[in-house]
């Protein structure tokens, strides 16, 4: 199985560097893992969008879009539950 690349946004790597030196690290380690597998177990298509899924980290969300016809994930947005999906 190909590997994909993984592409992150301006605005995800704004989102990224203000949460806690924790939570940076499993983000960052999902993120990494997205390149084998694009949907891992618990991620979720978004209703209403083309190729955009979604994956939990913690009370956390990683919003993301698929483009499998080149191999390429990008990932949009970061951040709580309350703020991402705006």
């Amino acid at each position: 199985m190909a590997s994909y690349r993984v592409e992150v946004s301006a605005t995800a790597e704004r989102q990224i560097r203000k949460l806690s030196r924790q939570d940076q690290i499993r983000v960052l380690r999902i993120i990494q893992g997205l390149e084998s597998d694009p949907y891992p177990r618990g991620c979720r298509k978004l209703r209403g969008y083309g190729d955009v899924f979604r994956v939990r980290v913690g009370v956390h969300r990683i919003l993301y879009s698929v483009e499998a016809s080149r191999l390429l994930i990008i990932v949009l947005k970061v951040g709580q539950r309350k703020d991402v999906y705006r």
